[in-house]
């Protein structure tokens, strides 16, 4: 069981739990507690939830969005992070495990969730999650001592298409159903 395949959350969940060499490398090279993943209902539940969480962050984002440009990037990394744990959530990845060893690097994120069978290898993404990483530093940065933080050259739009790539492939992946839209009366 070296690598795992993508798995579609409306199969029955394993009662086993998973392995992955990929992922035991990754946590070498982090420095990270070796995990041993194990799906559970209430994973796929809080998976969902994130998913959710997701698509709120995300409309906010759409043209015309409201804020300066380190908001938007903040808000995107919130986004990424968000569908990319739905998809650690759900292939067994305990919550308090991702908060203590990948926190706000959307770009671990990625790291993990590939090795675990997500499947996304777009460069540009893996370019944007650096750029975001950790992505509290958009929303601080008074604190920090570069006055101009390296956005990677990305524009608006670039990162919207890009979140959306990436929530759409989640959603693929997990199987979760895309919200209906509320209708007004």
């Amino acid at each position: 069981m070296d690598n795992l395949i993508p798995v579609s959350s409306q199969r029955s969940l394993p009662g086993r739990p998973l392995a992955n060499s990929r992922n035991a490398a990754l946590c070498r090279t982090c420095d990270a507690q070796p995990v041993q993943l194990q799906r559970t209902g209430e994973g796929r539940d809080l998976s969902r939830a994130r998913y959710r969480r997701a698509e709120d962050f995300m409309l906010p984002l759409g043209p015309g969005a409201p804020g300066d440009w380190s908001d938007f990037l903040y808000s995107s990394g919130i986004v990424a992070q968000l569908a990319l744990s739905s998809h650690l959530l759900d292939v067994g990845f305990p919550d308090a495990w991702c908060a203590r060893n990948i926190g706000l690097h959307v770009d671990r994120s990625l790291a993990y969730a590939n090795a675990s069978g997500l499947g996304y290898e777009c460069a540009e993404t893996a370019r944007l999650m650096q750029v975001l990483s950790p992505y509290w530093k958009w929303n601080r940065r008074h604190l920090i001592d570069s006055p101009h933080l390296n956005d990677g050259g990305f524009t608006p739009d670039e990162v919207q298409r890009l979140l959306r790539s990436l929530m759409d492939h989640v959603r693929h992946v997990t199987g979760h159903q895309l919200r209906r839209p509320i209708t007004k009366s």
